[in-house]
This record gives structure tokens, sequence and C-alpha cells, in this order.
């Protein structure tokens, strides 16, 4: 492996999580545009604001009848979403790291599909002459955030028993609490506090996979034996690629990417409501089943 393949290597977070459009197309731009950046003085947190304002101009390019528009509300979430990855791989080549910037960079998608959500309504309800469109928006963006935290979670877990290093940033509820009351500065303590209730979902969706982990944690410490490891992962990997990975920021934009434009807005609605709820229902079940075997063995 050349000096550049082991330098983009070390900029992803982890391959193992990784599905195809970030292995093909995002990671690789990000990578570049990482590279260019890393000796300017341009930090990965002001990469994740600007990726913020870039990503929240696609809800009122989404809003306009322009077809053109719209065209380009899909270039500034895919370019928001390339921001997003340069801020992480720019990050891991510098070494600048922070607690502060890995929360803020969760919340940025949030943000986006919010807008997103909003001005989609808007647009329905110009069309139809009514409000009440907000509602599937607002069932909309909850059922979002409940999916995109549950895949967050999962796709954490997997790195956890891929190796330390990797899986350092999955927390029990406990150490976050442990860093909110530790945080001095208001923002800080602010997105702490909203990261706590990330958190707590999380815990509360998945009982078999808490048990599990109480489990392990009393048998091995944090000495999990490799051969758990690898079997957990391939059980894993096999979920996200057939589930989970449908949930994501890829997931989820190639059908927006196809909807918006045809102006039958309503129909995105529905398959975040209808059909990624029921794939997330299907996500949980079965990884539950898998933390059950593992609890029982």
């Amino acid at each position: 492996m050349n000096t550049s393949n082991k330098e983009y290597m070390a900029s992803l977070k982890s391959i193992e999580t990784e599905n195809y459009p970030d292995l093909w197309f995002y990671r690789p731009v990000g990578f570049r545009i990482a590279k260019m950046l890393r000796n300017t003085g341009i930090t990965p947190n002001m990469i994740t604001v600007l990726s913020i304002f870039v990503g929240a101009a696609a809800g009122p390019l989404f809003y306009c009848n322009s077809r053109l528009l719209i065209l380009l509300g899909i270039v500034s979430l895919v370019t928001a979403n390339i921001l997003d990855c340069v801020d992480g791989q720019l990050a891991r080549l510098t070494g600048v790291k922070s607690e502060i910037g890995r929360i803020l960079d969760g919340f940025a998608g949030d943000i986006w599909f919010t807008l997103i959500y909003v001005f989609l309504a808007l647009k329905l309800k110009d069309e139809y002459g009514t409000g009440l469109f907000f509602i599937p928006a607002t069932v909309a963006g909850v059922s979002h955030l409940v999916q995109a935290n549950i895949t967050d979670y999962y796709k954490t877990l997997h790195l956890f028993f891929v190796s330390r290093e990797k899986g350092k940033e999955f927390q029990d509820i406990d150490e976050v609490r442990s860093q909110y009351r530790k945080n001095r500065s208001i923002v800080g303590k602010v997105l702490f506090f909203f990261y706590i209730g990330y958190t707590s979902l999380q815990v509360s969706a998945t009982p078999k996979l808490q048990r599990m982990l109480k489990n392990f944690r009393s048998k091995y410490g944090d000495d999990i034996p490799e051969d758990i490891r690898l079997r957990f992962r391939q059980q894993s990997e096999r979920l996200m690629k057939h589930c989970i990975d449908f949930m994501t920021f890829n997931g989820r934009t190639i059908i927006l990417f196809m909807i918006v434009p045809t102006g039958c807005v309503w129909l995105y609605f529905f398959y975040e409501i209808v059909v990624l709820n029921i794939i997330l229902a299907i996500s949980i079940y079965k990884h539950e089943k898998i933390c059950a075997l593992f609890t029982d063995k």
C-alpha cells in the first residue's frame, strides 16, 4: 500500500461501516479536500459549521418549482455531505479532534433535514391550500431523528467490536453524563444536554443489547475475546447491508433526489414514515435477536 493509500485509509472513520456511495464518491472527494486544507489552519469545526449552512440551503431550494433550483438544492445537499466527510477526515489527518465537534457534526444532518421537511410541507400547503401537511412533516422529522439515532448507534457499536481504537466513540449513558458534568462551557453544556437525550433513546430502544454489553463487561471487562468480536461483527455487518444502510444519509437521499423533481413530495413523507419505520422496526428486532443469542451463549 503506497503512502497516499495509507493516508486515505487513515482518514476514514472505518471502512467497515462505509456504504458504496461513500466509498466510491463522498470519501475520496472528501479526502482530496482534507489534504488541501490540512496545513491551512482551517479546523474541522469550521468545516462542520460551513456544511450546516450549505446543507440548510437545500430546503428553500426544494420549495421552488424551478427544476434548475431543485437541482441546485440536490447539489447543495451533496456538497454539504462532502463537507461532512471533510471535517472528519481532516480531524483524523491533523489530529485536531474534540467531543463538541463530534456532537455538532452529528446534529448537522438533523438541521438539513428539518429545513427540508418544513419547506416540503410549505410546498404542499401552497399546492393544496391546507396546513395539514405539517403533521406528516413533523412525524417524518421525528421518525428521521429516531432512525438516524439508532443507525448511528449500531454503526458505532459495530466499530466497538472491530477494535478499541475504532470503537472509542461508543459510549454508555453514564459516560455521557460524566462528560456533561465536567464540561464548563455554556455551548458544551447545551450540546451534551441534548446528547444525553440522544443516548438515552438508544439505550431504551435496545434492552437486549444493554443486557449483552453488561454480561460481557462482567465476564471480560475491556477484553472481549476476538472470536466473540468476530462472530458479532459478521452478523452485524449482514444486518447493516440488508437493513440499516437504508436509513443512512445515502439510503435516504437516493429516494429524496428521485421524488422531489417530480413534484410529488408527499410521496417522500410516505417513504419516511411508513417504509423507513418498517425497516427500523425490522432492524431493531433482528439486532436484539442477535444480542439475545450472544447473551444466552
